[in-house]
């Protein structure tokens, strides 16, 4: 096994990179905070879309989610990798990297909460994630050399399944609850 810059050993990734995608080290570091990011929040703003809560309750929930979970997953991934035995700086750099993905994307399903109206909430959440989930995707089949077509249904299909579970939990609660 080589050593890539970093003096961290080389993955073989399989993947070779092209201009004006994300290096493949960059993809690894933001894949699962982005991922995570994205479809929590989707499932979030559709099962507050079922509820009467208020909107300050649904925007809570996202920074908590945001912050507090995202500080947890981030930490979770860093002892991983350090159990993995990854260069320090490298796991590092990917907990950082990591973290602040997440965070980002999550603020801009905040954003989405402040500025839309509860007719078009859902909906939007729902296309700007799916949106952004297709994007990532994408990009990961095209490093990894598999089909793009399968992995959009792979992953857009969990997703559809999120908001479909997300929704019957909101529906539920309301009549069973309020």
């Amino acid at each position: 096994m080589t050593a890539d810059r970093s003096g961290s050993p080389a993955r073989n990734t399989g993947a070779t990179w092209r201009r004006g995608s994300l290096r493949p080290r960059t993809l690894r570091r933001i894949s699962f905070g982005s991922t995570s990011a994205v479809v929590t929040s989707i499932g979030l703003v559709v099962a507050f879309a079922s509820t009467d809560a208020a909107r300050g309750t649904l925007i809570g929930s996202l920074l908590i989610v945001g912050i507090a979970d995202n500080l947890t997953d981030s930490l979770s991934i860093h002892l991983y990798q350090e159990a993995e035995d990854v260069e320090t700086h490298e796991a590092f750099r990917s907990t950082v990297s990591n973290f602040v993905v997440r965070l980002v994307l999550t603020a801009t399903f905040v954003a989405l909460a402040l500025t839309l109206s509860d007719g078009w909430l859902a909906g939007v959440a729902v296309v700007w994630g799916f949106a952004l989930l297709g994007m990532l995707t994408v990009e990961l089949a095209r490093q990894r050399r598999t089909s793009v077509r399968r992995e959009l249904v792979r992953h857009l299909a969990v997703a559809a399944a999120v908001v479909i579970i997300s929704k019957a939990i909101g529906t539920f609660i309301v009549s069973r609850v309020s």
